[in-house]
């Protein structure tokens, strides 16, 4: 038996003897779309949960902000925005809309991808701005935050008639899910509030996992953020392993997120009969698994399953390289990873460093785990700077974790690492 594994935007054989392995798989491609991905995407919009339609709420405004995605995110936005636009249209001609990219801590998104994202009709016809979280003089103060950090949020948000945001649905390392929240923290708030919000103490948190929810500080944070700044409605679909839209969520930013969770998480829930000895994983394919910086989500699904002192394969094209200097810096630069995890803790949340919280969540795992990353050749001495092992491929990784841990160790797959929640 083979098993492709997700890796940039053409994946990767598995043709290793996989004997006596568990294949751990989301079960969303049993999940059969009811109708085209435009035709559950304006249902939705037709139906929403919780608030009037989009035009409804649009009738009496001058000015609206739509938060989009990302270049790394595979929201489908082409199924999503043309129907919003037009339902925005709809309720006031004359509307002032733009459209926010939600940067997060990222790097810009470029015209180019936006037009992958968007289509070049779009990008040609709509206003569209990136937001910068390391602008001070575009983002705007609005309170403060459960924790005690600041919230302080892209203009365009906040000195807006109407906010509202597109997304998808999916497990998240440390938010619980993806999607609805999110938009607004991290995705167009200020440094001061990401960083604060993804503090050491929060993510060190045992509810900071996937697919939790309650009790969750980061989440808390998130919703509150989002009230604060008045998301009005949103828009968020759920997608298949061949990133095609197969549910979709609309109207309340919370009604419906959760809903949109509760569904998912029927469809994402595995658990290993045996925790694995080697657990291979990934971070989707293109365009999550840009860099390691993102991989790191698809590592945790390993992570989850694996035995103590494990060898995790995170197969990941990471075609941008490590994704985030400081993140590479504390890794290359860190005596151990244990080390550098009681330099995080010991770092108070209005210290909080760039990218800290992926170095944070990769220091655990290294720190109890040996791992093997499986990426494009170039890639290669950024990994083992990072004290990551490297592998030119697959099966060139299970043989040598298969060499480490002994020929019956058990092997567990996940050929998606970012579909699945593994049950611990």
């Amino acid at each position: 038996m083979s098993v492709t594994i997700p890796f940039g935007k053409a994946g990767m054989t598995l043709s290793a003897d996989l004997t006596g392995a568990e294949v751990l798989e989301s079960h969303i491609g049993e999940l059969k779309a009811t109708d085209t991905e435009d035709g559950l995407v304006k249902a939705a919009m037709a139906q929403p949960i919780g608030t009037p339609r989009l035009r409804e709420l649009a009738a009496d405004k001058k000015t609206c902000t739509i938060i989009i995605s990302d270049h790394t995110r595979p929201v489908p936005s082409k199924h999503i925005l043309p129907f919003m636009l037009e339902e925005l249209r709809a309720g006031s001609p004359n509307l002032d809309i733009t459209l926010l990219v939600a940067t997060g801590f990222h790097r810009p998104t470029d015209t180019s991808e936006l037009v992958s994202k968007l289509g070049q009709d779009i990008v040609d016809r709509e206003k569209i701005v990136i937001h910068d979280s390391r602008n001070p003089d575009s983002n705007v103060d609005i309170g403060m935050l459960p924790s005690g950090a600041k919230c302080v949020v892209d203009r365009l948000a906040v000195e807006t008639d109407l906010l509202v945001s597109e997304g998808f649905i999916e497990p998240h390392f440390f938010a619980g899910f993806s999607g609805g929240r999110k938009s607004v923290l991290p995705g167009v708030c200020d440094q001061v509030t990401v960083l604060g919000n993804h503090c050491s103490k929060f993510i060190a948190s045992p509810y900071a996992r996937t697919g939790v929810l309650e009790h969750n500080p980061l989440h808390e944070d998130m919703v509150a953020a989002a009230k604060m700044a008045k998301l009005a409605y949103i828009v968020n679909v759920i997608i298949d392993e061949d990133k095609k839209v197969v549910a979709a969520f609309a109207g309340d930013p919370f009604q419906a997120h959760e809903k949109g969770c509760a569904f998912l998480l029927g469809y994402c829930q595995v658990k290993p009969e045996t925790r694995g000895d080697i657990v291979i994983s990934s971070n989707g394919g293109y365009p999550l698994d840009q860099n390691v910086y993102q991989s790191v989500k698809g590592l945790t699904a390993a992570e989850a399953a694996a035995a103590q002192g494990a060898t995790l394969i995170m197969v990941s094209s990471c075609s941008d390289g490590h994704g985030g200097q400081s993140f590479y810096d504390a890794l290359k630069n860190a005596s151990s990873p244990q080390a550098l995890t009681e330099q995080i803790l010991a770092t108070p949340q209005d210290q909080t460093k760039p990218d800290q919280w992926e170095y944070q969540i990769m220091s655990r795992v290294l720190g109890k785990h040996r791992v093997i990353y499986v990426t494009q050749p170039e890639q290669r001495q950024t990994i083992l700077d990072m004290g990551i092992g490297w592998a030119p491929d697959v099966d060139t990784a299970l043989a040598q974790a298969r060499a480490e841990k002994g020929a019956d160790a058990h092997l567990v797959v996940i050929p998606n690492g970012i579909s699945v929640m593994v049950r611990e």
